[in-house]
């Protein structure tokens, strides 16, 4: 076995062992994950709609440093994966709707539109989800393709998350 097999079989593995340690511990519950509301365009967004894909769900705020670092690694990770069956949803949680505009506004001037990932503002009126409290920021829930828990990270998202991400894509 060449190195670079041998590094794949060992990440494929250590996939599993995480996996199955997840389940062991009952972070996994087999619940299917509910979004629903207006994108920061008004345009309706429903994670239904992302059936078939794996989803990385990321909350934030506008004013969080950690977050602001998270999205932009998690952007370049979108624009590199779109094309894989990957959607990048960001949930914005500020109590300022001000704050969201602004965010909403820097990244429309930053960004070409193809780098932009659909997001929602988690208190607007009509907002729904089943992601329950979120006590840490950012917080990321990997959704996959049956829209079930893969892993959930609170905080920065680490080099194994992004391991374990990618290869969800096959």
């Amino acid at each position: 076995m060449n190195r670079r097999d041998f590094i794949q079989s060992a990440i494929i593995s250590g996939v599993g062992m995480s996996s199955a340690l997840a389940l062991a511990q009952g972070k996994t519950t087999g619940q299917k994950y509910e979004l629903s509301g207006l994108d920061v365009a008004g345009k309706k967004l429903d994670l239904k709609d992302f059936s078939g894909r794996t989803v990385l769900v990321s909350f934030f705020t506008f004013d969080c440093a950690l977050c602001t670092h998270d999205l932009k690694l998690m952007r370049e990770f979108y624009v590199r994966n779109a094309s894989n069956k990957f959607v990048l949803l960001g949930v914005n949680m500020d109590q300022n709707k001000k704050d969201l505009d602004e965010y909403n506004e820097a990244t429309t001037l930053a960004f070409p539109k193809d780098q932009r990932f659909p997001t929602v503002w988690r208190n607007a009126p009509g907002h729904k989800d089943n992601f329950g409290k979120v006590s840490s920021l950012p917080s990321h829930f990997v959704i996959d393709a049956k829209q079930q828990l893969m892993f959930k990270r609170e905080g920065a998202f680490q080099a194994d998350d992004w391991d374990k991400l990618w290869l969800s894509l096959g």
